[in-house]
Parts: C-alpha cells; structure tokens; sequence
C-alpha cells in the first residue's frame, strides 16, 4: 500500500489547530484543487480526494483523536493491515507487533494487539466506501436550499450471485489449504530463534472459502458498478467549498456490511445583484441626486423577494444600511444573517439647458450649512495655511 501523507500536511495546518482553522485551511485548499478549476487534470483529481479524505478525519472529533494517537492505523484498518508495524518488525516475516507477542505468549492477553490481521474477521461484515462527488449552485440555491437529481456510480451487490461472487447455482467451496480457517502456521528462522506464526491463507485471501467457478457478472467479486440516480436535498446556507452528506447511498457494504454515504461539496457560482459575506448579503443599488437629497422610497431586492425602504433626507454617498434578518440562513440552525445595502449616487449626464439652469439657480440658493463636509474642508484647509 502506498504510504500516505500526514492529514495535516495535506491541509496544511498544525496538529492541535482550531476547528475554525481547520475549516479555513480546507475551503483554501480544496478550492485550489477543485475539479471545476482544474477540467482533466488527474493530479489535480487525486489531491482533491486526498483533501476531502483528510478532512473527513480531521473534522469528526473521535477519528482525529484516534489518528492523532495511532496515525493512519487509527482510522483505517486496511492501511494498518498494510503498515508492516513494530519499527520494520516486517523484516522479520511479521505482519506487526501482535506477531512478535502471539509467538512469545500464545496470544494470550494480546489478541489484536497493535491491528494485526489475524484477528480480524474476513468474513465479517465490511461498510462499503463513500462516494465523493461535487456539485454545481446558483447563489439563490445555495442561499434557500433546493432539491436536486444527481448521477453516481456506485457498488452494488451483484443480483446474480448474491453477493457470493459464485456461478448461479454453485457455491464458495472450503478452501483446502488452509480446511476452511483462513489462516496456515508457518515457521520462520529470526533472531530469536525459530518461532511458529499465523498467516492468512495466501489461496482464499484469509476467507477460509475458494471460487471455482466465478460469477460472470461481477467477475466473482460479489459486486458491480451501476449508475444511480438520486434526488438530494441541498440544505439552505451552504456556502461554496462546503460538503453535505446523504447517508447509507454510497458503495454497498461486504458481507452484508452498511453502506457508505455520498459526500457532495458545492461550488456557488457568483450573482449579479448579490455577494455574500457568512451568513450576510452585500448589494449596491444606485439612487438619484434628488432621492438622495429629498429622500424617497425605493425597492430594495433580497434573497427572499423585495422590500420597501426609506431612503432618508440628505443622504452621502456610500451610505451603509441593514436590513435586519434579511441574509442567508444559518445552516442546519436556527436564525439569519442580514442584508447590507451600499447607497451610490448617480450624476446626471447630457443635461439640457434648462435642467443646467436650474442647477445653476439652486446652486446660488445654497448654503455653507448645506455642505457641512465642503465647509469643514475648507476651514481646515485655511487653518493650516495661516
């Protein structure tokens, strides 16, 4: 098995890092590597599975406390399986540690020690694996949550065979190399000595079973890839980067094993009108010279339709206000963000002559106490030049 990077490195973070940091670090890197910006890139495929598989660890507080423990042994028995263990105790034709202790006690007090693969089952039931898979959005969509029909491919068990992996009609036979246990005892000269241990039966793979004629659907493995068609929930407020899981639909499990999930991270595609910050919308929406000295009533959109607001007297450009309770939902919580409408002020061009001149009228009826910010200006400007 091919050795596999730290989840840290892989996220870029330190070991004890804040989940915020964590879910920072992850967006930042996950984006890097996203399908949609890298089309065909296989590299590019491979690190962005290597991501999501790091964060799914790192991010459920039980797996990152046994993988901070016990590294990748921790979370994935497989990788354990595969891992040599014991310091290259593999040089000595053992599996991993709970070899050396079986052959020197018996077993006794240490079954399972240190994963090895004699303890295990192989026959006992195995969860299949995720299915990972992004998934385009509009902001509105992401923003209120919408339903949609997604494509997979995924392992099912095969309806000809039953999961057996035999010929309809015949059967797994037991293996005779090993009468059916799965496991043969070897003896091997060491160090120490010459010392007897358990390996798995090399002809049935540890399953104490053998297929003499495979099925020819699933080429005897028990399962086939299909595609399936699913509608998912799209939950409101997710934002770009983010993943949503749809329980017990990815891969069928072995042995009557569960299923594993899907897991679709979202891509928003950017709106027009809106840009979200969190769980707040920021929009900008120009007024005239006279709404914004005379004051008025406009429409204001929103995510949830549109609103009527009272632009008061004598408003500046770049004025800021809130629409309260207007923003986006929180996930999976209870509340909402709120609305930010950015206030710009449009100057009139191609005026005639008549609106000159009456620009030009209301312009001598003006005061210093109509610009507060022209004369304040200018009395610093005198101030600083006596």
């Amino acid at each position: 098995m091919a050795e596999k990077r730290d989840y840290y490195e892989v996220l870029g973070v330190q070991k004890g890092c804040t989940d915020d940091e964590l879910k920072k670090a992850y967006r930042k890197v996950a984006k890097k590597y996203h399908p949609d910006l890298n089309p065909n890139d296989k590299e590019a495929e491979a690190k962005f599975k290597e991501v999501n598989e790091a964060y799914g660890v790192l991010s459920d507080k039980e797996k990152r406390a046994r993988y901070d423990q016990f590294g990748h042994a921790g979370v994935d028995p497989n990788y354990a399986a595969g891992a040599g263990g014991f310091g290259g105790a593999g040089g000595f034709g053992f599996d991993d540690i709970g070899d050396i202790f079986e052959s020197f006690f018996g077993g006794s007090g240490f079954g399972g020690f240190g994963g090895s693969t004699r303890t295990r089952n192989p026959n006992a039931p195995i969860r299949g694996n995720d299915v990972n898979i992004t998934m385009p959005l509009s902001f509105m969509e992401a923003a209120l949550g919408c339903k949609k029909e997604i494509t997979i491919q995924r392992l099912e068990t095969c309806g000809d065979c039953k999961g057996t992996g035999a010929k309809a009609g015949t059967a797994p036979e037991t293996c005779p190399e090993c009468g059916g246990t799965g496991q043969v005892r070897v003896q091997q000269r060491t160090p120490f000595g010459v010392i007897q241990s358990v390996k798995p039966c090399q002809r049935c793979g540890g399953k104490g079973k053998v297929i003499k004629e495979p099925c020819k659907k699933c080429g005897g493995m028990g399962r086939v890839r299909v595609s399936k068609k699913l509608e998912v929930s799209v939950p409101a407020g997710i934002d770009d980067g983010q993943t949503f899981v749809v329980r017990g639909q990815g891969d069928q499990g072995i042995n009557n094993g569960p299923a594993g999930d899907v897991t679709i991270t979202v891509t928003v595609r950017p709106d027009p009108l809106f840009e979200r910050d969190g769980f707040d919308v920021w929009c900008e929406i120009p007024i005239t010279y006279t709404q914004a000295v005379l004051g008025d009533e406009i429409t204001v959109p929103t995510i949830d339709g549109k609103v009527k607001y009272d632009v008061p007297e004598g408003t500046q450009p770049g004025t800021v206000f809130r629409l309260r309770n207007k923003g986006i939902s929180y996930i999976n919580g209870k509340g909402k963000g709120d609305q930010y409408v950015k206030v710009t002020i449009e100057v009139p061009k191609g005026l005639n002559a008549k609106q000159k001149e009456a620009l030009r009228e209301f312009d001598k009826l003006s005061n210093e106490k109509n610009y507060e910010k022209r004369k304040s200006f200018f009395d610093k400007l005198r101030d600083s030049m006596k």
